[in-house]
């Protein structure tokens, strides 16, 4: 039996608790306590919010893409396969050891996204980012948590309240998406989009091929 080995810890900033990086033979996790956040081997609904963002936004021209979470790379890497050499994509970690990590153990899973012309890291609270933004952005990704409840982080809450849904509103261009990953439904978040004014579609990603586990991605599209 392969053994789990911990490689290394980091605290969220705000006492949001503590990331734990495990790895078991090829495979990388990141833990908050018992919650597995993420796993190397599962990517696909993380790869699918960057691809279903991105047909919202391929015919502009310099586009603007802000992510929310580096997490494993898998929405950078697969938005950066899309978008065209004149893009744009901000990624916003809070975790500072979450960006050492790529660049460290996880390197050979970022391949060269981190260092892909196109990518600015940005470490701090994407919210702030978003924030200080006024129809900047074409498309606003978030994954920072395991959805709009705030497991990792109460804190994350501002995003998906009312208030932070009409501050990522007025980040975006005219026609931009706010695309946001859940690991479940989540019915009242879904009419306090529409409550925000934006226009709503729910889309339903496996995390890995057509066996497994069912996620939901929100795309709300500024009218």
């Amino acid at each position: 039996m392969v053994p789990r080995v911990l490689i290394d810890t980091a605290d969220i900033p705000g006492g949001g608790g503590q990331l734990r990086l495990i790895q078991r033979g090829a495979e990388f996790s990141i833990m908050l306590g018992n919650n597995e956040l993420m796993n190397s081997r599962l990517s696909g609904s993380e790869e699918a919010l960057a691809t279903l963002s991105c047909e919202k936004i391929l015919p502009r021209v310099r586009p603007q893409m802000l992510i929310g979470g580096l997490g494993m790379g898998f929405t950078l890497r697969a938005a950066l396969a899309v978008l065209a050499k004149d893009a744009a994509v901000t990624v916003a970690e809070l975790v500072p050891a979450v960006v050492a990590w790529a660049q460290g153990p996880m390197a050979h899973i970022f391949g060269d996204c981190l260092t892909d012309p196109r990518t600015r890291i940005h470490v701090g609270d994407v919210g702030d980012v978003i924030a200080a933004a006024k129809g900047q952005y074409d498309a606003i990704l978030l994954d920072v948590d395991n959805g709009p409840d705030g497991l990792t982080r109460a804190s994350n809450d501002r995003l998906y309240g009312q208030h932070g849904l009409a501050v990522a509103r007025a980040a975006l261009r005219p026609g931009g998406v706010l695309a946001i990953w859940s690991s479940a439904p989540d019915k009242a978040f879904t009419e306090r989009l529409r409550g925000a004014g934006f226009i709503v579609d729910e889309v339903v990603a496996r995390a890995r091929g057509i066996n497994g586990g069912r996620h939901v991605i929100w795309l709300a599209t500024k009218p």
